[in-house]
């Protein structure tokens, strides 16, 4: 079930590459470590890639309770074998030998909560992460979902920087829960088939840096300028909405741990060689004048191939990237600043 819902529905042959080589047996081995494992986002994605067919180890890391989750993960029949590590002394063990590493650890928002005021705890904690994966897997491709992203990616940078480890093509921050969110959106007001939408979404993960791009989107509908606009909202605040339905009781944790399955399968399927793979994905970028930015990205053997352009924009969606960019600017800069403390 999970394989026909991470499987993008794309061009056949893709399609049937993919099952040719899942029954070969001539998947290659990928090791997956998920740091942040037994939170709230980490559980469901701990689910989610245990059920990925491309997953062969799958090592599960948390300062506290990963043993559990990763016994009750352990019993599912799938290919992957799991393993829990526990702790500081375990970090080393976790990460060894690992392809992609996942990072939604940190603490969720709460009501009344912004994304800046989860800055400096959850920061700390990306540093101290990043500093051990440029020690213990180098070459792995790191998939940021700890927020906020906007600062959490430049902080991984630079840490990677200092350590002489860095390489652009392999940091990726997921912006994909904004992508599922436009996309349920959009099919709900122009009522078609939510499998046959796609909208991409560009700028960054909060708030007013995220902007979809639904002059793009497929199939097109002929939406009002209002409808657009209250769409475009609705995007944006998708984090607020969530943690205001769960009234104090946590944050978009299944639904990001879903957007994070499906991006990691992105990955893995680009290391795999699998062709065509594109994404949205906040990256080193030179597509515009700020170093970090979200947009199409087509994934392959070494991360990012290419970062591709934005296409056209519509009026609305000018006057929305010009609006956005102060804020991203400043977050990232906010991220070197910590980064270099």
């Amino acid at each position: 079930m999970f394989r026909s819902m991470l499987v993008r529905s794309s061009s056949s042959a893709k399609q049937s590459l993919i099952r040719r080589n899942l029954s070969s047996g001539s998947v290659p081995e990928r090791k997956v470590a998920i740091l942040g494992a037994a939170g709230g986002i980490g559980q469901p994605l701990a689910l989610l890639m245990k059920l990925n067919p491309l997953v062969s180890s799958l090592s599960l890391y948390d300062i506290a309770n990963t043993p559990g989750v990763a016994a009750d993960v352990g019993h599912i029949n799938t290919r992957s074998e799991v393993v829990g590590y526990m702790g500081d002394d375990n970090l080393a063990k976790a990460l060894e030998g690992a392809d992609l590493v996942i990072i939604p650890a940190g603490v969720p928002r709460k009501p009344g909560m912004t994304r800046d005021d989860l800055f400096n705890i959850n920061a700390g904690i990306v540093k101290n992460l990043c500093s051990a994966i440029a020690k213990y897997c180098p070459h792995a491709l790191v998939n940021m979902i700890s927020n906020p992203v906007n600062s959490t990616v430049p902080i991984a940078a630079e840490i990677f920087r200092k350590a002489g480890m860095y390489d652009e093509k392999k940091l990726f921050g997921v912006t994909t829960l904004d992508v599922v969110r436009a996309k349920t959106f959009y099919a709900g007001k122009a009522n078609v088939p939510v499998a046959e939408v796609n909208v991409p979404v560009i700028g960054g993960h909060a708030g007013v840096t995220i902007l979809p791009l639904f002059s793009q989107a497929t199939p097109q509908a002929n939406l009002s300028g209002d409808v657009l606009t209250a769409l475009t909202k609705r995007t944006q605040d998708g984090g607020t909405e969530v943690v205001e339905a769960k009234a104090g009781k946590g944050s978009a944790t299944l639904s990001m741990a879903y957007a994070g399955a499906l991006f990691a399968d992105a990955c893995l399927k680009g290391l795999n060689g699998v062709p065509d793979v594109v994404e949205c994905s906040y990256v080193q970028s030179t597509i515009t004048e700020l170093p970090f930015f979200a947009s199409k990205v087509r994934l392959g053997k070494n991360g990012v191939e290419e970062v591709l352009d934005l296409g056209p924009l519509s009026d609305f969606e000018k006057e929305g990237l010009e609006a956005l960019k102060p804020e991203l600017k400043s977050s990232i800069e906010k991220g070197v600043k910590f980064a270099n403390q």
